[in-house]
């Protein structure tokens, strides 16, 4: 199993807020430390800040920054919000036409390995992954 891109960017772009609660970052500034596309990370930022895990601020001193405490956002739920489905094969995808379905043990397996990674996801939150400022290679104003 593979998380998106976008699951990644967004689990990035929280840890990067999670290590600057002291201020707000911006997109620039997180897709210039990742090395990631700006474009990408702005359409990841946009969910998260629609679905109520990061706050934006408008205007030139703007940014970006965690709409809750660290400790209160479990991963789980993070990857739940980015990642489209967990459809690992065609038997769990709408309009299914697997010809061995109704016999197949398969689709039983696997459904629980992934609520068995999602279980996983979940005993862990935001704080577990908290880096310092330094570890992002930026410098602190002094």
């Amino acid at each position: 199993m593979q998380l998106t891109l976008f699951s990644d960017y967004g689990m990035r772009l929280m840890m990067m807020a999670a290590a600057h609660e002291d201020r707000l970052v911006t997109i620039e500034e997180t897709a210039r430390v990742y090395g990631i596309s700006r474009a990408h990370l702005m359409k990841v930022a946009r969910l998260l800040v629609g679905k109520g895990f990061l706050r934006a601020v408008r205007g030139r001193t703007g940014g970006l920054a965690l709409a809750r405490p660290p400790e209160a956002i479990r991963i789980g739920d993070l990857v739940r919000a980015t990642e489209p489905d967990f459809a690992m094969v065609e038997c769990f995808k709408t309009g299914n036409a697997c010809r061995i379905t109704p016999s197949c043990r398969l689709r039983g397996i696997l459904g629980d390995a992934v609520l068995a990674f999602l279980d996983v996801l979940d005993r862990h939150t935001l704080q577990d992954l908290v880096l310092k400022p330094e570890d992002f290679g930026i410098r602190q104003a002094a």
